[in-house]
């Protein structure tokens, strides 16, 4: 009877897809100067569709696949909270808003981008977008970050990419192997040790 019971339970945790919907389309509309700190605030405080360490997964994966971070977790988050249709309603509500807002902006740009007061604008928004990241960061990071050792894989991937130039991908290669090998030791001591007072 247990094993019947079981699938009906995890369909009934499924979100619906016009909620997934509604949710990417909001998050679309508003993440003006980047949807990272967005994505975090709608996925992890506001819906609590997510954990932070599952957000961090979820963008590690979404910024080591070709293509948008925003888009790839779209679907990520869409399919895990709804199947195919999830995510299919995640891609199209996040992108969707973007596509009419950079229409239509690609067109006042080409009216009126050689005025200075919209060269000062978008000097404007870059600045605030660089904010939005680095305070997501931070609040990221107090949740994600156990020891000091993470801390100095942080500060390798920031030497990797602004100092020598490295792309996205090479540098979570090279870090995530070197964060695996000092992970790993632990877990084997642990495990020894274990078996050992048993």
């Amino acid at each position: 009877m247990s094993e019947v019971a079981s699938p009906d339970a995890g369909a009934a945790n499924r979100v619906p897809v016009v909620h997934i919907f509604r949710a990417f389309l909001t998050i679309g509309a508003t993440s003006f100067g980047g949807a990272i700190p967005y994505l975090r605030d709608s996925l992890v405080v506001r819906e609590r569709w997510l954990e932070d360490p599952e957000f961090v997964e979820m963008l590690s994966i979404s910024q080591s696949l070709p293509g948008l971070n925003a888009t790839n977790m779209a679907v990520l988050v869409g399919q895990k909270l709804g199947g195919w249709a999830g995510a299919t309603a995640g891609l199209f509500g996040m992108c969707l808003p973007s596509a009419v807002l950079m229409f239509v902006a690609g067109i006042l740009y080409r009216l009126h981008g050689s005025y200075p007061w919209t060269d000062a604008a978008l000097k404007g928004v870059a600045a605030a977008a660089v904010g939005l990241v680095l305070s997501t960061a931070v609040q990221l990071g107090r949740r994600s970050l156990a020891n000091y050792a993470d801390l100095v894989f942080v500060a390798l991937t920031v030497v990797m990419v602004v100092q020598f130039h490295q792309s996205v991908l090479t540098t979570l290669v090279a870090v995530g192997l070197l964060s695996i090998l000092w992970h790993r030791p632990r877990a084997r001591r642990a495990g020894a040790g274990s078996g050992a007072a048993s």
